[in-house]
């Protein structure tokens, strides 16, 4: 690379619907964090008025928010203007990065138009299921994909979804990548935390994610009740927020075993939380990924409530060791695939810039 042509840092605009503690958005400051911010720089386009829970600290970090009304069928006009206005006023940005999924078509074909180079989607999740909303989603994909130079996926099925199967070659993989050292168990930390949520010798089940359908948290409550039969001493900690919550709610109080659940919300210290559990369940309707071997069991979604508690209770007593290499060999240790990251950005520019 000439480095003499290069301004550092070379600055990367992403748009996300609100930087709030979601999977996509903690997956990307998370790299954010670790990459050589002299370097590489990340701003944000993000389409809500209230400010994410990030905000604060892409601030801190020297990241810029910029914001735009959501993307409803009903602004799609207006929408088209102002995003034309936005590349024309901020012609710094040479790499745009859309998490939006097919929601990026606009700003996409507008960045093309403006001579933005490099113009990367990714593809975080694919969709279970059809609703009404699918009609529109799969024409603006469709439409999408002429005004794509870069095809990012955090899983296969993501990637084939959304922008099909023969366009697999140009898949690039960019794992959802975690500081594994804050995940290293430790014992005086677990017991620290226990003690902080009022916990003993609990039979603590654990689960991170937002309450939306395809964390399937309604599944999850009736494997939880299935459990509470057969050891009543069991305590199921929800880590997340999302509109969803209130009936999960609700459906504890109807089981009577709302005693038994604690709602926390939404949290920056997960890998604390995840210490102080003793079996992780995640029944995603689509959503897997598998490192570490002898650690996680793959039961079937169509199994009764019951298969899934009689595993559980197999579980409970594993050791808890360091798997960081496994992690890392894996391609999961931020440390690393944030340099990955990095310079992917530094090469892009340089080659189209």
């Amino acid at each position: 690379m000439n480095e003499n042509r290069v301004q550092y840092p070379i600055r990367v605009l992403n748009l996300f619907t609100v930087m709030d503690r979601g999977g996509a958005e903690t997956m990307v400051m998370n790299y954010y964090r670790h990459i050589d911010r002299t370097k590489v720089q990340f701003d944000f386009l993000v389409h809500r008025e209230q400010r994410g829970a990030y905000d604060d600290e892409i601030e801190t970090l020297g990241g810029r928010i910029y914001r735009m009304y959501p993307i409803y069928p009903q602004n799609f006009a207006r929408y088209k203007r102002d995003i034309r206005v936005f590349f024309k006023d901020h012609p710094e940005y040479r790499i745009i990065h859309s998490h939006m999924s097919e929601l990026g078509y606009f700003a996409f074909r507008e960045a093309e138009r403006q001579g933005v180079p490099v113009r990367i989607c990714h593809a975080h999740n694919a969709p279970n299921g059809f609703d009404a909303k699918m009609i529109v989603r799969t024409y603006l994909k469709k439409r999408m994909m002429p005004y794509l130079t870069h095809l990012f996926m955090c899983g296969e099925a993501s990637g084939k979804w959304l922008y099909g199967e023969k366009n697999k070659s140009r898949f690039l993989m960019l794992n959802n990548a975690i500081d594994a050292v804050s995940y290293i168990y430790d014992l005086s930390k677990r017991e620290e935390m226990r003690r902080h949520l009022g916990l003993a010798d609990e039979l603590v089940i654990g689960h991170v994610g937002r309450f939306n359908p395809q964390k399937n948290h309604s599944f999850l409550i009736d494997i939880f009740a299935a459990l509470l039969k057969k050891e009543p001493n069991a305590v199921l900690l929800l880590v997340g927020g999302g509109v969803g919550m209130s009936k999960m709610q609700e459906k504890v109080q109807e089981l009577g075993i709302a005693e038994h659940v604690r709602f926390l919300g939404v949290r920056s210290d997960v890998a604390d939380l995840m210490k102080a559990m003793d079996v992780f369940v995640f029944p995603s309707l689509y959503e897997e990924c598998i490192l570490t071997e002898g650690l996680v069991d793959v039961l079937p979604l169509s199994a009764e409530p019951e298969i899934w508690a009689a595993k559980i209770l197999e579980k409970k007593n594993l050791p808890r060791t360091d798997r960081r290499s496994e992690i890392a060999a894996h391609g999961f240790d931020i440390t690393t695939e944030a340099v990955k990251l990095q310079e992917f950005y530094l090469k892009a520019y340089e080659q189209n810039c």
